[in-house]
């Protein structure tokens, strides 16, 4: 390779960051418009005639700033010409520069999260179904299954990531499949960013974590805000039989679709397997008997997530509100106590991905601030204001793509209902459209966040591997965010209209 060849990657980063800095400077710098002024200067919380934004963001300059960050970082993150967390925390940097926060404030909004400890339970749980050969058990018997096409294992984790996912938080279903993904891929020998079934496998990952999500009201945490704003803004009270009449036709109808999608973008490389399902049933009862360190392992990742599932029957009687990341946090400690395992923390600290945690920290700090400038709920107004001017399958279709869309700039699902549910009740008030269907349609779709990574956690779990980039998930997120919102829509229509009504 020569010298000229060696710098070209050099000078085309070099560009490409140049002209995302230009581009976030030039928006940054532009006055805002008066949309968007109007619409930070008029906005009052739900319910109360007390302004949204506080004074310092009536001129509208710290929205432009916040947005220019937002496509400074887009830029990069889809060119991948800086790694990911790096740019992730120079927009953190701009943020300050540009005055759309004080620093410290913009640092711990993200670092602050207990996400962090999420994460790290996460891993060092993922890292210990690795090491104990548990993960290529546990693969073993799933392929045992599935039998050793690709495509059907692809189709399984996306079922198994659905059907989980309805009942228990996408973060924590998509906590429980990477690392049994993970085996496969290790097992095989595919290789991060060049194998197409590892892509595909990864990213499965997150999309049936996510899709599963909408079926019920337990799916995710934007799900009972969606039911609670339609209960307090509009006076219609759905139960959760109601939300599942829509929300499991939804997502058992999305799976296929994406299955399709990852198919057309990441052809498997291999039909099969490299053993075959005889081969695959045979080495499941040639295993020998678990191993102590695979039983601590497997009791250790059974009781998390049966915490995770019973979490709201317990919270009552201990009196006391369970996050997420306390029982992943437990897992981890519990695997270093006396007599537990015999790996120690030094054999287990650089299975963390520090550089995944800095990515998903700085998107919520980003995300925080694109809501707390106001920008949010511009964007969501200029993309769905005339949404009452087109028929009842196009507001369904329209709403829920420009959510889907939308979600690209915030970095909660619970942030994303917060922000665009009201705003929808309020549009279907001021133009006479129903205001519970595409409430609801809106309230299903403020999880389905197919494109960016950094946009959920639960992209990040999978995208902590390796196995796929940025640009990845975006060009295949794209189409299964228009191929979700069709099928959204047309559930809706079919079941409104044997109903006679939403």
């Amino acid at each position: 390779m020569t010298t000229l060849q060696q710098k070209n990657p050099t000078v085309k980063n070099a560009i490409l960051l140049a002209v995302a800095l230009a581009i976030g400077l030039a928006i940054s710098l532009a006055p805002a418009p008066g949309s968007l002024v109007s619409t930070i200067v008029n906005a009052v919380d739900p319910g109360t005639t007390k302004p949204s934004y506080p004074a310092s963001m009536h001129s509208g300059a710290p929205g432009m700033a916040a947005l220019g960050v937002m496509a400074f970082a887009l830029v990069l993150w889809i060119t991948e010409a800086l790694p990911f967390h790096i740019t992730g925390l120079l927009a953190l940097i701009f943020l300050t520069l540009l005055k759309v926060g004080k620093y410290k404030e913009i640092i711990s909004t993200g670092f602050g999260n207990d996400i962090v400890v999420f994460f790290i339970g996460v891993l060092v749980i993922t890292a210990f179904i690795t090491k104990s050969g548990l993960g290529k058990r546990i693969s073993v018997v799933i392929l045992s299954i599935t039998g050793n096409s690709t495509k059907a294992i692809l189709f399984g984790f996306l079922a198994a990531g659905v059907i989980l996912s309805m009942w228990i938080t996408d973060m924590a279903v998509a906590a429980m499949l990477m690392p049994l993904a993970r085996a496969i891929l290790q097992e095989e020998g595919c290789k991060p960013k060049e194998s197409n079934f590892g892509k595909a496998l990864m990213i499965s990952v997150a999309w049936g974590a996510l899709i599963g999500g909408i079926g019920t009201p337990a799916g995710t945490g934007a799900n009972p805000i969606a039911l609670q704003f339609l209960a307090n803004m509009a006076g219609i009270r759905l139960s959760f039989l109601d939300w599942m009449l829509y929300g499991v036709p939804s997502a058992l109808l999305i799976l296929p679709v994406a299955w399709v999608v990852l198919l057309m973008f990441f052809p498997p490389e291999m039909k099969n397997l490299k053993v075959s399902k005889a081969q695959l049933k045979a080495e499941l009862k040639a295993m020998p008997p678990m191993n102590s360190e695979e039983k601590i392992t497997l009791f250790v990742f059974a009781s998390t997530i049966l915490i995770w599932i019973a979490t709201p029957l317990i919270e009552g009687p201990l009196g006391m509100v369970i996050e997420i990341s306390m029982p992943a946090l437990l897992a981890a400690c519990l695997f270093f106590m006396p007599g537990m395992s015999k790996s120690k923390w030094k054999d287990i600290e650089g299975e963390i991905d520090w550089a995944g945690i800095l990515l998903i920290v700085s998107g919520i700090s980003l995300g925080t601030y694109l809501y707390k400038t106001g920008v949010a709920e511009w964007l969501a107004i200029t993309l769905l204001g005339r949404i009452g001017d087109v028929p009842l399958f196009l507001q369904l279709f329209l709403v829920t793509l420009g959510v889907c869309l939308l979600k690209v700039v915030f970095s909660s699902n619970s942030v994303t209902a917060t922000i665009l549910i009201p705003l929808i009740i309020g549009l279907g008030k001021a133009t006479g459209i129903d205001v519970t269907g595409i409430t609801l349609a809106a309230g299903l779709t403020t999880s389905l966040a197919f494109i960016l990574v950094t946009t959920t956690p639960t992209n990040v779990i999978p995208f902590n591997t390796g196995y796929f980039s940025i640009k990845d998930m975006a060009k295949a997120g794209l189409v299964l965010t228009v191929g979700a919102s069709l099928v959204i829509a047309v559930v809706f229509m079919t079941i409104s209209g044997i109903k006679g009504g939403f």
